[in-house]
Order: structure tokens, then sequence, then C-alpha cells
């Protein structure tokens, strides 16, 4: 089947959230919403959430799924904003104890942080399935950007996350904590092993040189043939030289601090003081 998929771009963190619904009902999930946040400030926003909640409520269509392809470095979750709002259930890898366990002790959390995915309704495995409507999703482990990243092949679409970008865009970062390079070659074998037709959505897009509009829907076929670090039949070893040597070039995402601590929580901020006031930590010279 091919689901209904509607895109919305965030350009502050060149983020593309997605709605995608059964075409035979009303049912539909939410890839990777945006809580908007002023790092100056320190304030968050919820227009790119609202935008989406006000499509949903004008179709009249029913959320059954919050989606998060996994822990993100460079833009907060709305996910329990938009839950509150429509409903849902909040899904992200198993592999998310992992992320907590580490980025816990970056950020000093001390005991009273469950690293075992109990923040999120539903912890995904390789091979798990589920249901929007009549539309089968399927789920992929793809690591390597992170270790709980999946991809969601639901129809004839992969939301892929942060994985593959454009094929004029190339690849992932693997420089994270727990993040691989020779992980994420073979992660994306998995990807480009689905039928070439299949649909790619991808998680951010930046404009390649010489494009001039953004972007974010390709094919496997088109992955295989054009991807500028992974296309056209590169080899393993090719694929680790260039991704590592790149990497060691790229400056932190910009609200890789905030998204962390926010993310690893599904999308919730840390436990308010006595008073209410709610506060993020900056771990100095451990990222």
């Amino acid at each position: 089947m091919q689901p209904d998929i509607t895109a919305f771009f965030d350009e502050a963190t060149n983020t593309i959230s997605y709605v995608l619904r059964d075409p035979a009902g009303s049912a539909c999930a939410v890839v990777d919403s945006v809580l908007d946040f002023d790092y100056a400030s320190g304030r968050t926003d919820t227009r790119s959430a609202d935008a989406i909640i006000a499509f949903v409520r004008d179709k009249g269509w029913e959320v059954q799924w919050l989606l998060e392809t996994h822990v993100h470095a460079d833009h907060l979750s709305a996910a329990p904003y938009i839950q509150q709002e429509l409903g849902g259930k909040i899904g992200i890898g198993d592999n998310i104890r992992v992320v907590q366990d580490t980025f816990g002790k970056v950020f000093n959390e001390g005991t009273e942080f469950q690293r075992d995915g109990s923040q999120f309704d539903r912890l995904f495995v390789e091979g798990d399935s589920f249901h929007i409507g009549q539309l089968r999703g399927d789920v992929l482990h793809t690591p390597g950007h992170t270790p709980a990243c999946l991809t969601y092949v639901v129809g004839d679409a992969a939301f892929v996350g942060d994985t593959l970008f454009m094929p004029d865009f190339g690849t992932a970062r693997c420089d994270f904590p727990g993040g691989s390079s020779e992980t994420l070659y073979n992660s994306i074998q998995k990807i480009l092993a689905l039928p070439e037709e299949t649909r790619i959505f991808v998680g951010h897009d930046y404009k390649a040189p010489g494009r001039e509009d953004y972007a974010w829907e390709t094919t496997v076929g088109e992955q295989k043939a054009l991807n500028v670090h992974i296309g056209a039949g590169k080899s393993a070893e090719e694929f680790i030289a260039m991704r590592d040597a790149r990497d060691a070039t790229l400056a932190m995402p910009k609200l890789i601090i905030p998204s962390l601590q926010v993310n690893m929580r599904a999308g919730r901020m840390p436990p308010a003081d006595e008073q209410g006031n709610v506060y993020l930590k900056v771990p100095v010279n451990k990222l």
C-alpha cells in the first residue's frame, strides 16, 4: 500500500517531520516532530508542532503513533506535546537504553534518571511490525549514526532519519558516542536492499551545492546509483575512509546539548525544581 505522506520542513534545524496516513481511513502517524528552541534565551515554542496539530485536526485524522527514528542531536522532539493534544504512542528503537546510559553519564543525571527506555510507550527491535490503521509498518535497525537508529518501512515508503540524506548530499555523520562508520555502511545496505522503487524520506536536508530548493524524497534506486557517499557500488573500505575523514572536520550541532537531554527523555524536559523551574546542564569538555 502507498501511504499518504505530508512533509513539514523546519528551516531553523533543516528537519523534515512527516504525517503519514492510511489512505483507507483516518489513522495516521507523526515521524520526527520538532519542538522549537531558542538557545540564546532558553525559550521553547510550539509553532512547528502546532502546524502539524492543526493539519491533523483539520483533516479529522487520528494519530496512532509518534515515531522517532533516533535520539536527535540537532532538534528537540515535540512528541509529548503532540501526544497531549492528539494522542498516539511514542516509539523509538530498543537501543535507546544504550543512548540513555551513555548520555546519562555525560550529563551527570544520577540514579533518578531511568535508563530502561520506560519514558517511551514502545521500544522497537529489528523485525518488529506495527499498524497505522490497515497500513503495516516494519522496523529495520539501522545504527551507525547512533546506536538506536531505526528505519520505518510503511507500505512503499521508508523513513530513514539521518542514516541517508538526499543523493547529492550523502550520509549521516558517525562521530557521536556509539557511532560507527563501518556499522553505518552495513545499515545502509539493508535500506538499499529494499525494492528500488521504494520511496525514501530523509530526516534532514541542507541543499547540496548547486541545488536551489530543499528536497526530502528520493528512491532506493536513486540512492544506489547516485548517492555521493555510498552509491555506484562504493566499497566498505572507501566509505569508512571517506566518512571518518569528513567527520573529523565537522563541528557539533548547535542544539546538541539541549536536544540530547530532552530527547533521551522522549521529548520531556528534566524534572522541575521545587519552584517549578526547569534547567538544562552544559557539560564542559565532554562532547
